[in-house]
């Protein structure tokens, strides 16, 4: 649905690609007829962006954990079945892994039904798991974390197992175009913490210039990220003191060179950042998964969660500060990086894991 998503499949194809396999990415919402999936893309981006009361609604119906019968999205996903197999088929595929909730309803009932002959590894790629991904027909779940895992298997009979966070190499290792962003932020802005501030591909986040407001009248350097949303792009930019660049393709360079990353969706963003090193504050998360999903990062330690103005200008100084303390909180944060998702991926195949 976002560029998470799109990201993080196309990291497991890379990876899988440099064993020797073969892979392919597959939108499943292309996969629906008719168009829906476009229309479906834009119902949701539009409600995260402009009427964020309404996804809250929804998710509440729909994808919120808890005792109950609600509808699935296998009614919607099923309307892809027939291109899915159709593709399996072409393709002689091994294995199918979803990393978005619909694919993984669908994916879970055509197991179910004996129309998919290849297993499903579905990779949860949210810190809070709602019932959307969970489908009993799938064959294995893989968590960001022992936590995510233990609710999947509370909730379902499938399998669950840790897998850590996926993401590119270039966010583990010291990244060579860090030096070139703290130069850029000095010479913008000599002295100033950079804080990013990201609002997501889609650009989608709630009261961002007045945020940015407030860390620059407390001596920060606001770096916001408005994603592909170039509105929200031209409205930032000319808030004083605030550092708006293009669409960033060095996200491990600017990652390197920021000290703290504020969050609003405990995405892919959050993630990277992690793994880079860089301290994550939660502030004014997006509704439904990206607020659990901030809640949950703050519970595992891995993150903070600032409820007002005034605890995100504490976490900040403390935060932006070199010592125990930021050490502490980074390294919690890696901690996530332990597992290899490929090679579950590849053993449920009965493929070699390289």
């Amino acid at each position: 649905m976002g560029a998470g998503h799109d990201t993080v499949a196309g990291e497991l194809a890379r990876r899988a690609r440099e064993q020797g396999h073969e892979a392919q990415v597959v939108d499943l919402l292309r996969l629906l007829p008719h168009g829906l999936g476009t229309a479906v893309r834009l119902f949701y981006r539009s409600s995260v962006r402009h009427f964020p009361w309404a996804y809250a609604g929804l998710y509440h119906a729909l994808f919120r954990p808890g005792p109950g019968r609600r509808p699935s999205g296998v009614p919607l996903a099923r309307l892809a079945g027939g291109r899915l197999t159709d593709l399996v088929e072409r393709t002689g595929a091994d294995v199918v892994v979803p990393v978005f909730h619909l694919a993984a309803q669908l994916t879970g009932h055509l197991r179910a039904r004996g129309c998919l002959r290849p297993p499903s590894a579905v990779f949860v790629i949210d810190f809070a798991v709602h019932r959307q991904w969970l489908h009993p027909g799938n064959d294995l779940y893989l968590c960001l974390t022992d936590e995510a895992a233990r609710d999947v298997g509370r909730s379902t009979a499938v399998p669950a197992e840790t897998a850590g966070p996926v993401v590119a190499p270039g966010f583990l290792a010291p990244a060579a175009g860090a030096a070139e962003w703290r130069l850029r932020f000095e010479r913008y802005a000599p002295g100033r913490p950079p804080v990013v501030l990201s609002a997501g591909a889609w650009g989608a986040a709630s009261a961002l210039e007045g945020t940015a407001r407030l860390l620059t009248a407390a001596g920060f350097l606001p770096v916001v990220l408005c994603g592909r949303n170039e509105r929200l792009r031209a409205r930032l930019a000319g808030v004083p003191g605030t550092f708006v660049p293009d669409w960033v393709t060095d996200m491990p360079g600017l990652l390197r060179a920021a000290r703290v990353l504020v969050d609003n969706a405990a995405g892919q963003t959050a993630v990277q950042a992690l793994a880079s090193g860089l301290p994550v504050v939660g502030y004014r998360p997006l509704p439904g998964h990206g607020r659990e999903g901030v809640r949950r990062m703050a519970a595992l330690g891995v993150s903070e969660i600032a409820p007002d103005a005034g605890a995100l200008l504490h976490a900040l100084r403390r935060l932006s500060a070199d010592g125990a303390y930021r050490d502490r909180r980074t390294a919690r944060g890696r901690e996530l990086f332990r597992g290899d998702a490929l090679a579950r991926v590849t053993a449920l195949a009965g493929m070699p894991s390289g």
